[in-house]
């Protein structure tokens, strides 16, 4: 973080204590997560057991917030931060705990989730562009949350929040079936060593995962400026039995490894050109969009399918 002393001491300080709106009781000892940065420590549990994170890619990082957002936050993260319960582990949520996002939003209302929203250029934009819709971002870096917070309180906008958490772990526990209508995943960490790319968020399981947040007709709209994700992508996306891909064989790319095989959307006209896209495209890299749609419930799934 700063390199300033006792900050493990500060943020044990800094722990709301108070009870969740938005969630049940959670087993003795959890705790609410600090809306503001903390020293990253060994995230253990009450009886010393110790939380291993799913990989670096998404344990909490640090580095100063400068003083301008620490105000922001101190003024107006309780406006954009949900507060979330937790167990063990800074970035993942009690196994009790919910989110019920008529609650949270005070209305029922299209939702839209954005997982790895970065400093929230996306998600802000969306949010001012379609007030009527709710936007429900997943970020693990404090320094973007402090940014994302900083900017939807410049563009007047109340209809985002933010949840200091692992979309991966968070999502199947803190929000019901069928509730959210479009997941954003851009630009997701590319993880581009070959021994790495077990890791990356966009796989198999977590197809299934979306396909249940998402009601029928729900899009799940992807991006990436790696080829050999945005292959993968593809193939997720028309693997998955739950989900279809509406440009199936449009758009072959002759990097494709498949020649003309396709399967590449239109750019998403709402995905703004952020600077971590043009700092891609500086480097030469080409952005590359996948969509799935969720498939009507009730219809003929395969038997090793649970809904």
């Amino acid at each position: 973080m700063t390199g300033q002393h006792n900050d493990q001491d500060r943020a044990q300080g800094q722990v709301q204590t108070q009870e969740s709106t938005l969630a049940p009781v959670a087993d003795e000892g959890a705790e609410l997560s600090p809306l503001h940065h903390v020293e990253s420590i060994p995230e253990a549990g009450k009886d010393g057991d110790v939380f291993f994170a799913r990989t670096k890619s998404f344990t909490r990082r640090q580095r100063a917030i400068p003083q301008n957002l620490e105000r922001t936050m101190e003024k107006h993260a309780d406006s954009y931060v949900v507060p979330v319960r937790r167990s063990v582990g800074w970035t993942t949520v009690a196994a009790d705990f919910r989110i019920d996002p008529v609650e949270l939003f005070g209305r029922e209302a299209p939702l839209t989730i954005e997982i790895g929203p970065g400093t929230g250029e996306q998600v802000v934009a969306a949010a001012k562009r379609w007030p009527e819709r709710d936007f429900l971002a997943f970020e693990v870096y404090q320094p973007g949350i402090a940014k994302l917070v900083s900017r939807a309180v410049a563009e007047g906008v109340t209809n985002v929040r933010v949840v200091e958490a692992d979309a991966q772990q968070a999502l199947p526990i803190v929000l019901p079936d069928a509730c959210v209508d479009e997941v954003w995943t851009f630009f997701p960490d590319p993880w581009r060593k070959a021994r790495h790319r077990k890791r990356r968020l966009v796989s198999e399981d977590f197809a299934l995962e979306v396909s249940r947040l998402l009601v029928d007709g729900g899009v799940w709209r992807v991006a990436t400026d790696w080829d050999d994700y945005a292959w993968q992508m593809r193939d997720v996306i028309e693997a998955c039995p739950l989900l279809e891909n509406p440009h199936e064989g449009e758009r072959p790319d002759p990097n494709d490894p498949e020649g003309e095989r396709g399967g590449f959307a239109p750019r998403f006209e709402g995905r703004i050109v952020t600077h971590f896209e043009t700092r891609g495209h500086d480097a030469g890299r080409v952005a590359h969009d996948v969509v799935g749609v969720r498939l009507p419930r009730g219809e003929a799934q395969p038997s090793d399918v649970s809904e």
